[in-house]
This record gives C-alpha cells, structure tokens and sequence, in this order.
C-alpha cells in the first residue's frame, strides 16, 4: 500500500502534507492518531477528504488514505 508511493506524494492536498512528512510525525514524533498527525502535520485538518474513504458515497477519492497509513505504521 505506502510502499508504492514515493514519499513526495502528496497525501493531504489542503495543506500540502506529504506521505514522507507523515511518516516521519509517526516514526519520529510518535505520532499515534490520526489526530495527532493533524497536529504535528495539519494533514487531514482542512476537509478532511485525506483521512480515510468516503462512506456516504462509498467513492474513493484520493489513492491513499491517512487511515491507512496509520494501519501500517502505528504500533498497536
């Protein structure tokens, strides 16, 4: 899944926030929500459309979601 995008893509369109910066706000600021990468990052703080699929059009949007990155990187 996040393997397949280069750390230059864009994740959070809004403010601009990339898969490398996210990544970076889990593994090195112990980032361990989704909330707490809107702190550190802003992603996901504008529209919210970056933060996991459309449920009430059942539409995906974007290529990749934050709660997906949040699957794969967060230790639980």
């Amino acid at each position: 899944m996040a393997n397949k995008f280069q750390h230059s893509y864009e994740v959070c369109t809004c403010k601009h926030v990339t898969l490398g910066e996210v990544i970076y706000a889990i593994k090195e600021r112990d980032a361990n929500s989704i909330e707490r990468i809107g702190e550190l990052t802003d992603a996901g703080t504008c529209c919210k459309s970056c933060v996991c699929p459309s449920l009430d059009k059942g539409e995906k949007k974007m290529e990749l979601y934050l709660e997906q990155i949040v699957n794969k990187f967060v230790k639980k």
